[in-house]
């Protein structure tokens, strides 16, 4: 048989081009700057509003850093994010998730690949041409031949009894993607690979934060439980004064128990405290891939909240696009469902496809290798739809319907990523204007305080002026305490908003992807 018929449609194999729309990455909508620095720059300088003395402030001239938890200078927290990057289960189940996508796109590439296999078989066959010979009349004509006959007969018989048939040889075929459908499955097929990565991407940013924001409540439930204690010593102090005072008459019993129960309303705020303690301390713990209580020796001992940096860069909006593993998932989603328009699309047209098959057949398997018993058959194939009853037409509608949907998940997507960092960056700048009125605060009850408990000791204040004062300062001095975490904690969330944290990590990931392949 002569190829020269195939090559021809070889080079048309070459040279075909893909149906279906081709993938244009989406620009981001996004304004110029953020709103909530317009917004403060453009706020009315009210002296009835409180205002951060030197507050730390959001800069848009720089990009915020990948490794933003640096900022804070703790290096608890820095080692404590490298664990959790290290041993987080749900990472590590990301991971997986990426390796298996990526066999997906390898198994959608083989498809345009040509398909080699190999056979072989033995079979006890009967092919009835005895059956055939006697509808055609032939043993009667040898009937009437005599010995002659007999002896054709008696060949004929032999011929036409049950064989023993074994083959071996090897089977190929080769779609031929003239219209791109493989070519499209890949392309979604590797689309979706890296929305998987960013999936991952955006789990290791919530990761980060997480820890920090754990850590960071953790800090401030050490802090206000300090608070405590040293407001109960405190109140134990005028407890004492008041016992003394009533002793020689110069108050009631009643001031005495009011002194009391303001002791045990504060401790009584210890118990809640503490279990705030280990719940965060059992959060660490399992954030780094650890059992519960593991981090309790290293964390227990109180220490200070991480202070905020003056200065952070926070970068332009235009920037967000690139940055947040979200909306980069959210365009890899978009490029798979255009792709996959390619090929519903490419479903509607042939399919043509090269087969060959080689291989030697023989009655005994000594004659397998003799070249007599070789078979050969080489050829192009076409499968046309005619009918389907609208099904790929359908189909086609359905992958569109889709795509716009993914399209639109996109610009929603952007939305809500510039809502957030607006939203955190707003509470990151209102927290330390809260922060600054409560130091304001706090100082002002302390003197009060003072000036109460001097006046009381000389006769001057009844007691009920003292606990207003004590309530007022421990009141004030536990909201301030929690605001300090608040700022720490809006800071964190402006960092999580922006997107950073993944990208040193991306090499990484990749080479941990590809071993989980091999293995």
């Amino acid at each position: 048989m002569k190829l020269r018929p195939l090559i021809p449609m070889l080079a048309l194999a070459l040279s075909a081009c893909a149906v279906g729309p081709d993938f244009t990455p989406p620009k981001a909508d996004v304004p110029d700057n953020w709103s909530d620095t317009r917004r403060a720059q453009n706020a009315p300088d009210d002296p009835r509003v409180p205002h951060a003395d030197s507050p730390s402030t959001a800069q848009t001239s720089a990009d915020p850093d990948p490794r933003w938890w640096k900022q804070f200078g703790d290096a608890t927290l820095d080692s404590l994010i490298d664990r959790a990057i290290a041993g987080n289960l749900d990472l590590q189940s990301a991971v997986l998730r990426i390796a298996a996508a990526r066999e997906e796109s390898v198994s959608a590439a083989a498809q345009g690949l040509p398909q080699l296999s190999a056979n072989a078989s033995v079979q006890r066959q009967q092919l009835g041409l005895k059956g055939l010979l006697e509808s055609q009349g032939v043993y009667d004509r040898l009937n009437g031949l005599g010995a002659n006959g007999a002896q054709i007969r008696q060949g004929l018989d032999s011929a036409t009894g049950p064989v023993t048939l074994y083959q071996d040889g090897f089977d190929a075929s080769w779609e031929l993607d003239l219209f791109g459908r493989v070519r499209r499955s890949v392309e979604s097929a590797n689309a979706q690979t890296q929305a998987e990565i960013e999936s991952r991407n955006d789990a290791l940013v919530s990761l980060e934060s997480e820890v920090a924001r754990t850590y960071a409540q953790l800090r401030g439930a050490q802090a206000i439980k300090q608070i405590t204690l040293a407001e109960i010593d405190a109140e134990e102090q005028i407890l004492d004064l008041t016992r003394e005072q009533a002793r020689v008459g110069l108050t009631s019993q009643q001031d005495v128990q009011s002194a009391s129960a303001q002791v045990g309303a504060l401790q009584a705020q210890l118990p809640t405290l503490d279990a705030q303690i280990a719940q965060a301390l059992n959060g660490l713990a399992v954030l780094t891939g650890s059992a519960p209580g593991t981090l309790d020796a290293e964390l227990s001992d109180a220490r200070a909240v991480p202070p905020v940096p003056p200065i952070v860069p926070v970068g332009l909006p235009s920037t967000l696009a690139r940055r947040r593993p979200d909306i980069r998932r959210a365009e890899a989603q978009l490029h798979a469902a255009t792709a996959e328009v390619g090929v519903a699309v490419a479903q509607m047209y042939p399919d043509i496809s090269l087969t060959g098959q080689v291989g030697t057949r023989a009655t005994k398997a000594r004659y397998l290798a003799h070249w007599s018993s070789l078979f050969w058959s080489v050829g192009p194939s076409i499968s046309l739809p005619i009918f389907e009853g609208g099904a790929l037409r359908a189909n086609v509608r359905v992958a569109k319907a889709q795509a716009g949907q993914a399209a639109l998940q996109y610009r929603q997507t952007v939305l809500n990523a510039l809502q957030e960092v607006d939203n955190a960056l707003v509470s990151y700048r209102t927290e330390q204007d809260r922060r600054a009125a409560l130091m304001r605060t706090v100082e002002a009850n302390r003197v009060s305080l003072q000036l109460a408990t001097d006046s009381y000791r000389k006769g001057l204040t009844p007691f009920v002026t003292v606990l207003d004062a004590e309530r007022q300062l421990a009141q004030t001095r536990e909201q301030l305490a929690q605001s300090t975490v608040n700022v720490t904690t809006d800071l964190i969330a402006v960092y999580k908003s922006l997107g950073g944290g993944w990208q040193d990590e991306a090499a990484a990931t990749a080479a941990t992807a590809a071993t989980a392949q091999d293995n």
